[in-house]
């Protein structure tokens, strides 16, 4: 949705606007508008000019939103694929050993593109920083916005071409909820049980945790959930949202 918001936002033609105050030559700025494929124009000739490294900013900001999401999921990659957790792994070919331990797999790739997306997070503030104390008008400090931007661009693309490669190599370990660690994972499900046969929820809530003190909990996982509002775990209507959801990214 930002780079639907930033794309409206660029989508128009500045040509015309001259040094900022407009041509008095009699331009036809809608034929340029439709010859170069915009939308519509900057009908204000001084709009069009103050735009200058406000429309870099606009996008800017969707390529680092995008970047912090970029991140945060390489972060749990990194995370969950240590000794501690060890819910996912991947191949080798998709990680690099250790310089002294042959032991390690190292999460090098999705290191390197969170170093990557990170770096995306500050192009908003790079951008205001050029631009922030200069007057109206044209100057040729805006030049540098390119070389700011464009890069930014292209490390995107390459981020997201590295993970759509490498994620649909994933794979989870099938037996996580064998571990002890996770013995009482569910008992806030069993606390809701109680609750919907008409137990006060303060009640359940004592009960279970005195079970669990007492070591007598206990909770079927092979069971699963069945929740029933949207977006919840074992609502089939969840599988459901996922596929029109890709099926709008594969249609965009």
């Amino acid at each position: 949705e930002l780079f639907t918001a930033a794309f409206r936002v660029t989508d128009k033609n500045p040509l015309g606007s001259g040094a900022g105050y407009g041509s008095a030559f009699p331009l036809d700025r809608e034929m340029t508008t439709r010859l170069l494929g915009f939308r519509t124009l900057h009908h204000n000739s001084v709009y069009a000019q103050m735009s200058r490294g406000k429309t870099e900013k606009t996008v800017a900001m969707a390529l680092a939103s995008l970047g912090g999401t970029l991140a945060r999921l390489c972060t749990d990659i990194c995370l969950y694929l240590g000794q501690n957790f060890g819910f996912i792994s991947f191949p080798a070919e998709l990680t690099t050993g250790s310089s002294i331990m042959p032991h390690k797999k190292n999460p090098d790739l999705f290191e390197l593109v969170r170093a990557k997306s990170n770096r995306l997070q500050a192009l908003p503030n790079e951008l205001t920083l050029v631009q922030a104390n200069l007057p109206s008008g044209y100057h040729r400090d805006l030049q540098l916005t390119k070389e700011i931007l464009f890069p930014a661009i292209g490390d995107l693309k390459d981020c997201l071409n590295i993970l759509l490669h490498a994620l649909p190599s994933i794979e989870v370990r099938p037996d996580i909820l064998k571990d002890e660690r996770y013995r009482y994972l569910f008992s806030v499900e069993a606390v809701n049980a109680l609750v919907q046969q008409g137990v006060p929820f303060r009640e359940a809530y004592r009960t279970v945790g005195q079970q669990i003190e007492a070591g007598t909990f206990e909770w079927d996982a092979s069971k699963g959930l069945h929740h029933t509002h949207t977006g919840s775990i074992g609502n089939p209507g969840t599988e459901a949202i996922r596929k029109e959801m890709h099926a709008v990214l594969e249609r965009d």
